[in-house]
């Protein structure tokens, strides 16, 4: 080969070379500008320090909160002060006055005016600057010391799309848990929605009402009656296992109904009910505003998790919508026919901001995802405390550690009573050998969401004690827990305090005792 061949053959090498690198080039240019678009995820939680100590704050509030039997005491260097610290009870007074203060400022995000001549650039800049006149507002709530307001959705994108959702329904259905309604319930979204059009009518779907008793579910119907609150019971669950011909578990198996009021309705007569309400308010419109739409238009909207998405799929008949037990899996709001007089509308699942809840119980209750959980015993706790422990013990098969003599016998149990015993029952050891407890958290909270543990929460006002079927005032269990009231003794607490040292191994060595009489010793004579 001459030396003019090899030239060539070098150059025309680094030229391939050269230009094998300018493609890579392009190619990384293409990809960081597809990585550079927004992805429409769900954002509860931010990452900075100030977030951090936020939390750790919410949190000392909150076991404040919960251990009415704790007193904080205030260390004052300064002898001279008359400064006093307050009770529990006497903090959560204060909260209480200052929710029903502030509820009013508690919103959800409103849109701009708008108008189809605007260009995209200036929607998009009044939109953001509305959303950041609404967050400031909410910081502004959240400096103040008594309130806790829980996390909530902090894209816009995400509240874009209930916008529109909101605007192209002529029914909200509000999608809430039946175990908890108002936990779930936002009535200032209710509120939007007559202020977009007065014609506009929200209803409560109260989703999961077969894991109710038909006692519980009967309240429930007085209160919503007693509000004026329009509501449906319906499972989806149930529904989607009679579409498809399954048989359903004992947990959701309906119960026998005892009163109309209380029915769950099924899918054919959901239907009918959700065209029935939605034509109603068209007919409305179109006597005031001559309106005129093919289709009545029905909107989903609600916390995440909630079951919109399996309601959706049982009403349709078939899977259109993604269903799984984390949160946040519908991203974009969806729109489908029904028939030629409806269409369904479904909103992603938003977490409205409110008040008191902290963010384990919106762990607890599915509306924050279970694998970003940090605090686990924090989150089991609120499961120990909504679940009655002979429950627990039913479900599981377990038997959890019986209180001390001088705690209350009607206490919870403690959440690393519960996770201990669940892990020693079922083995879950971790690889240091000792309990796997975020295991365990993670299947008791499953079980909890999914409706294994059962619990329910009864209206403002009512109490279980109000619906004992027994009739039992509950007189002697008031003055067995008054006589406990009193707190233990000393000698109990050292008691207490030993057998834990003694179980665990610290300190006390034994000794063999002497006899009182033979630690004298004998006088000495003298001479």
């Amino acid at each position: 080969m001459g030396k003019n061949e090899k030239t060539s053959l070098g150059r025309a090498l680094v030229k391939h070379h050269n230009h094998a690198i300018q493609e890579t080039k392009e190619k990384g240019k293409q990809y960081k500008s597809q990585n550079n678009k927004k992805v429409l995820e769900s954002v509860t939680e931010v990452s900075d320090i100030d977030a951090i100590i936020e939390q750790a704050e919410e949190a000392e509030r909150l076991f404040a909160i919960h251990h009415d039997s704790a007193t904080p005491v205030p260390i004052n260097m300064d002898a001279g002060s008359s400064s006093s610290g307050v009770t529990a009870k006497e903090w959560k007074e204060q909260r209480m006055r200052e929710e029903a203060l502030h509820a009013t400022s508690l919103q959800v995000p409103r849109r701009p005016h708008w108008t189809p001549k605007m260009s995209v650039e200036q929607l998009d800049a009044n939109e953001k600057q509305a959303f950041l006149s609404w967050r400031r507002k909410l910081a502004s709530l959240e400096e103040n010391e008594k309130l806790v307001l829980t996390p909530f959705e902090k894209n816009l994108d995400i509240w874009r799309q209930l916008w529109r959702v909101l605007e192209r329904s002529d029914l909200i259905v509000m999608v809430v848990d039946a175990r908890d309604p108002l936990f779930y319930r936002c009535p200032d979204l209710e509120a939007y929605a007559r202020e977009i059009d007065e014609h506009k009518e929200t209803m409560l779907l109260v989703n999961k009402a077969d894991l109710l008793p038909p006692y519980v579910r009967e309240k429930w119907a007085e209160y919503f009656t007693r509000n004026n609150i329009l509501f449906v019971f319906w499972s989806a669950k149930a529904a989607t296992a009679t579409l498809d011909g399954k048989p359903l578990k004992e947990q959701w198996t309906p119960a026998p109904e005892t009163s109309p009021a209380v029915k769950v309705y099924g899918r054919d007569e959901l239907l009918d009910r959700l065209k029935f309400e939605a034509q109603e308010i068209a007919k409305r419109r179109k006597a005031s505003a001559d309106s005129h739409r093919e289709r009545v238009v029905v909107g989903f909207v609600g916390y995440p998790n909630v079951g919109k998405s399996s309601t959706i799929n049982a009403l349709v008949g078939q899977k259109r919508t993604g269903v799984t037990s984390t949160p946040g899996k519908t991203k974009h709001f969806q729109t489908l026919i029904i028939s030629e007089e409806l269409m369904l509308c479904d909103c992603p699942g938003l977490v409205f901001p409110s008040f008191s809840s902290s963010r384990y119980d919106m762990i607890a209750c599915g509306v924050l995802p279970i694998d970003r959980m940090t605090e686990h015993r924090e989150a089991v706790k609120v499961v120990a405390e909504r679940v009655p422990r002979d429950v627990i013990e039913e479900v599981y098969n377990i038997s959890l550690p019986k209180p001390k003599s001088y705690e209350s016998r009607f206490r919870p149990p403690l959440a690393s009573e519960l996770l201990r015993t669940y892990c020693l029952s079922r083995g879950y050891v971790a690889a240091s050998g000792l309990p796997d407890e975020t295991r365990a958290a993670r299947q008791i909270l499953k079980d909890y969401i999914e409706g294994k543990l059962p619990h329910f929460a009864m209206p403002p006002e009512m109490t279980r004690d109000d619906e004992n079927e027994t009739g039992e005032t509950g007189e002697g269990s008031q003055s067995e827990v008054s006589e406990e009231a009193r707190g233990p003794g000393l000698d109990q607490v050292l008691d207490d305090l030993s057998s834990f040292d003694i179980a665990n191994g610290i300190g006390y060595s034994k000794k063999k005792q002497v006899d009182s009489h033979k630690q004298h010793k004998k006088p000495q004579r003298k001479n």
